[in-house]
């Protein structure tokens, strides 16, 4: 009887003799245990040949995997197959749920649910769906998406390239060809057959197999990746040769190392955390997508409503444009070009005509019931006028000469050298946005005030006797236009401004109508 591989190097180290000659006793007692093996066909251990017998047992494996070499090209990258994978192993509720976070349903979805609504669902069907995958489903899935990689390593071994060795004029997956194999020097496949070992040893012939091909079916379109039957009977046969250890004892042998132990290649993929965190991220973004898109739709809206464009373009400094060279070198840019060019646009071509001229004649020439009413209109309506002024001197700032643009210049210089630069960039960054917010957000604050009190100042002209402003009639011949109009038109302007301004403002970016 072979004495075990253990038990032969505990012997050569009891032995009292150097490495090499223990090294040479266990090679020697390796030849009467080829000489024995119930394999011992598949190498002449004196001549150090491998033999037919041997090319034959691989030839009925290359003819058993050929076809999954052809099917599962690049397979073990293959995104699609580890979806495959894990849906293979999903309920109808998960697929449901997972169909349901997908694109192609929350665009449709979109198109009658409100966002708010639509979001909560998504949220709610995600974690819903997280919640599905627990341990014995996660383990079950990743069990088998491993099984699948051991195949994939036990198919992609170059089978075609071994055999050729034998047999130099045998042509690739040509299996009407009758073999004629020669015997070999052993050296010439002493790495082949260590390759195939680590493949093969991660192969377990009595696990589930006829679900790893059921997934590759799947995968391949309802196309079977080997014959079943084939395979199974490859597995028996490799389940005997693998108990023999023959090919560990050629291995050694024709390497001259006693002590080689192949490392089998086992796979430990974890593709469930990936899955899932993918389909976090994919229905946030399509949340996120969603309310963008509503937000977008509402301010084009609006700026049309207010302006009839909404390619609105009137900062010169503060631009989209300029924003360009810091948002490429990952530095901080302006936040609010958007809303500081309607802003702009509204106060410059709108406010200082149309509602200036009105605020003029109601808080000049104007007799109030109260002094209270009017004094907070004025406070509004100066406050706008100074704001006005002061965003082209804000702009101006950030031309090359004005304090913030040199500043900036000289900083973007420097920065790619000196990090600290990009620290001072953010800082005149935040400064400068933070004064933008607040011009915004002033400015909507006192159209506010400003547009209740044209509101109220209409609804006082219905009544009789004017309970609000006294002098009506004298006002009434002071405009071009009858008073009434004027006001729904600065009234309604102002409205749909303030309902714009709330986007920028942080207000009214979810906002909806249902």
């Amino acid at each position: 009887m072979a004495i075990p591989f253990l038990d032969s190097i505990l012997a050569l180290f009891s032995g009292g003799n150097d490495l090499e000659s223990g090294k040479k006793r266990l090679l020697k007692q390796m030849l009467k245990d080829l000489s024995k093996n119930k394999y011992s066909k598949f190498y002449r251990a004196k001549e150090e040949e491998v033999t037919p017998v041997f090319a034959k047992f691989f030839y009925e494996i290359y003819k058993v995997v050929s076809p999954a070499q052809v099917f599962l090209q690049n397979a073990a990258k293959s995104a699609q197959l580890k979806q495959v994978a894990i849906e293979s192993f999903m309920d109808e509720k998960l697929k449901h749920l997972q169909d349901r976070v997908s694109q192609e349903s929350i665009a449709e979805r979109a198109q009658t649910t409100s966002t708010k609504e639509l979001a909560k669902q998504l949220k709610n069907e995600l974690v819903t769906l997280i919640a599905g995958f627990d341990s014995p489903l996660i383990k079950s899935v990743e069990d088998h998406y491993n099984l699948i990689i051991a195949f994939n390593q036990f198919i992609s071994f170059d089978y075609f390239f071994l055999l050729k060795k034998f047999d130099a004029a045998l042509s690739e997956r040509n299996f009407t060809y009758q073999p004629r194999f020669e015997n070999i020097r052993a050296e010439y496949i002493s790495d082949d057959i260590k390759d195939f070992l680590e493949a093969a040893l991660a192969v377990d012939p009595d696990q589930d197999w006829k679900t790893v091909f059921a997934v590759l079916k799947n995968y391949k379109g309802d196309i079977d990746v080997v014959n079943i039957n084939q395979w199974n009977k490859l597995m028996a046969l490799l389940r005997d040769v693998k108990r023999s250890k023959i090919l560990e004892l050629m291995a050694r042998h024709i390497s001259k190392d006693p002590f080689y132990e192949p490392v089998p290649r086992l796979p430990n993929e974890h593709i469930v955390d990936d899955f899932l965190q993918k389909k976090k991220t994919e229905t946030e973004s399509a949340i996120h997508k969603i309310l963008n898109d509503k937000r977008s739709s509402q301010i084009d809206q609006l700026a049309k409503a207010v302006f009839g464009t909404s390619d609105i373009e009137r900062m010169k400094y503060y631009t989209d444009k300029n924003n360009e060279i810091y948002l490429k070198k990952g530095l901080d840019a302006f936040a609010h070009v958007q809303g500081m060019n309607y802003l702009k646009a509204f106060l410059l071509d709108y406010f200082k005509k149309d509602v200036r001229e009105l605020c003029d004649l109601f808080l000049i020439r104007g007799q109030w019931a109260s002094l209270v009413l009017s004094q907070q209109m004025s406070e509004g309506f100066h406050t706008i006028m100074e704001i006005s002024e002061k965003i082209l001197t804000f702009d101006e700032t950030f031309s090359e000469s004005g304090t913030n643009g040199s500043r900036l210049k000289a900083a973007l210089v420097k920065a790619d050298r000196d990090k600290g630069q990009a620290k001072y960039i953010r800082i005149i960054m935040k400064t400068a946005n933070e004064e933008a917010q607040e011009m915004i957000t002033n400015t909507a604050q006192s159209l506010i005030i400003i547009g209740k009190n044209f509101k109220n100042i209409l609804e006082d002209y219905q009544k009789s006797p004017k309970e609000l402003v006294m002098n009506w009639k004298e006002l009434e011949s002071s405009s071009e236009e009858p008073l009434p109009q004027r006001i729904t038109a600065v009234y309604k302007k102002i409205y749909y401004f303030v309902q714009l301004m709330q986007f920028f403002t942080g207000n009214g970016g979810e906002s909806e109508e249902e």
